[in-house]
C-alpha cells in the first residue's frame, strides 16, 4: 500500500483560509497573538478533518516560557517545513511554546522582534531559513542576552555561535556514487546559482564522487541556472547535444527535475532506460513524478529537534553540526 503524504501545518492552513502562522500558534495553544475563538475552532477542526497525528493536549495558562524562531521568509511547501514541524513538536516535549516570526529578510524588524522577546519569558531565539544561505549575524550580536541558535544558516565570523546545517557536500557525494553505482559514466550536473555556498558545496560532491571513482571531471557537463524550470529545460537539452551526451543527469533540486524530465521526454529519451536522472531535497512532487525520482531527504526533521533541544537543555558550548540526508531511491536511477 502506498504511504499517505503527511498532514503539514501548509495543509492545514490552505484548508482553513488562515496564515501558517497563524495555525502554528494555534496548534501550540498560544496566546500571545489576540484571535478569535472561530479562527481557533476552524484550525482545530480542519486539523482533525484532515487526519493530522499531532494535535497537542490543551495546556495550562501558566505562563509557559517560548522558544521565539526568526525565519526570514515563511515557506508554503517546502521540506524545510519538516524543520518547522519537529521543532514545535520538540518544544513541546519541554513544555515549551515555539512562536513563529516571518521576518520577511528584515534586519531591522527582526532586531525589534528581538527587543520585544528580551521582555518575556523566552528561553532561547532560533534564527533559520528555508534556504542554506550565510547570513550577517553582526546585525542580531548583542542584541539580547538569551541564547540563539542558527539553524540552516550559519556565519564563519561568529564560530562559537550554535549552528545546525545540512551537508550538501555529503549529500551531493552519495547522489553522484549512487549514479556510478548504476554504471553512469558520463554525469552531468545542473545546478542553481553560483552565489550560493549550498550549490557549490554540491558541486564540490559532485566532483568529489567522480575523483574517488577515477572518472574525469567536464565542464561541458555542468550547467548553472537560476533555478528556474525553463533554464533546466534548456540546459537539459544543450547536455544532450554534446559529442558524448551524458547518460545521467544530477539536478540540484526535485522542482528543477521537471524542467530536465520535459526536455527529455521530447527528446523521445526514456528515464531510466536512456538516461538516469537524480534530484535534490525530496520534495513532495518526487513521489508523484512519472517515473518516481530518486533524491537525497535533507535531515531537516532531525536539525529542528536539534536546535531546540539545543535550547532547551542549556547548552552553552559551541556547536556546529553538519548532517547528511537520506537517499531515497526511486524508479528513475532503477536500471
Amino acid at each position: 500500500m502506498e504511504k499517505k503524504n503527511k498532514v503539514t501545518m501548509s495543509d492545514i492552513a490552505r484548508e482553513a483560509g488562515v496564515s501558517q502562522a497563524t495555525v502554528s500558534l494555534i496548534l501550540n495553544n498560544s496566546r500571545s497573538i489576540k484571535l478569535s475563538e472561530e479562527t481557533r475552532q476552524r484550525v482545530i477542526s480542519t486539523a482533525l478533518t484532515l487526519g493530522y497525528k499531532k494535535m497537542p493536549a490543551p495546556h495550562r495558562d501558566n505562563g509557559q516560557e517560548e522558544i521565539a524562531l526568526l525565519i526570514n521568509v515563511m515557506p508554503s511547501y517546502d521540506p524545510f517545513v519538516d524543520a518547522l514541524s519537529e521543532a514545535r513538536e520538540a518544544a513541546w516535549r519541554h513544555d515549551t511554546l515555539l512562536t513563529l516570526y516571518d521576518y520577511g529578510d528584515d534586519p531591522e524588524l527582526a532586531v525589534r522582534i528581538i527587543h520585544q522577546l528580551s521582555q518575556r519569558r523566552c528561553a532561547g531565539i532560533i534564527i533559520a531559513s528555508p534556504v542554506t544561505q550565510a547570513i550577517d549575524f553582526s546585525v542580531f550580536a548583542h542584541q539580547t542576552e538569551l541564547p540563539v541558535v542558527l539553524l540552516n544558516v550559519y556565519d564563519r565570523a561568529f564560530p562559537l555561535l550554535p549552528t545546525f546545517l545540512p551537508d550538501d557536500r555529503a549529500n551531493a557525494l552519495q547522489i553522484t556514487r549512487h549514479l556510478i553505482d548504476q554504471g553512469a559514466t558520463r554525469i552531468a550536473h545542473i545546478m542553481g546559482d553560483h552565489w550560493m555556498e549550498a550549490c557549490e558545496m554540491r558541486l564540490e560532491g559532485y566532483r568529489q564522487a567522480l575523483l574517488q571513482a577515477g572518472m574525469p571531471f567536464d565542464e561541458q557537463r555542468v550547467m548553472a541556472t537560476n533555478w528556474s524550470l525553463n533554464e533546466t529545460y534548456q540546459a537539459t537539452l544543450a547536455l544532450m547535444k554534446l559529442p558524448e551526451p551524458p547518460d545521467a543527469i544530477f539536478c540540484s533540486s526535485d522542482w528543477m527535475t521537471l524542467g530536465c524530465y520535459q526536455a527529455l521526454t521530447e527528446l523521445h529519451l526514456r528515464i531510466p532506460q536512456d538516461i538516469l536522472v537524480a534530484g535534490y531535497d525530496d520534495q513532495r512532487i518526487a513521489d508523484q513524478m512519472t517515473p518516481k525520482l530518486t533524491s537525497v531527504q535533507l535531515p531537516y526533521i532531525e536539525l529542528g529537534r536539534m536546535a531546540v533541544e539545543y535550547i532547551c537543555s542549556g547548552e552553552d558550548a559551541a556547536t556546529r553540526v553538519r548532517m547528511a540526508g537520506r537517499l531515497k531511491l526511486r524508479a528513475s536511477t532503477a536500471v
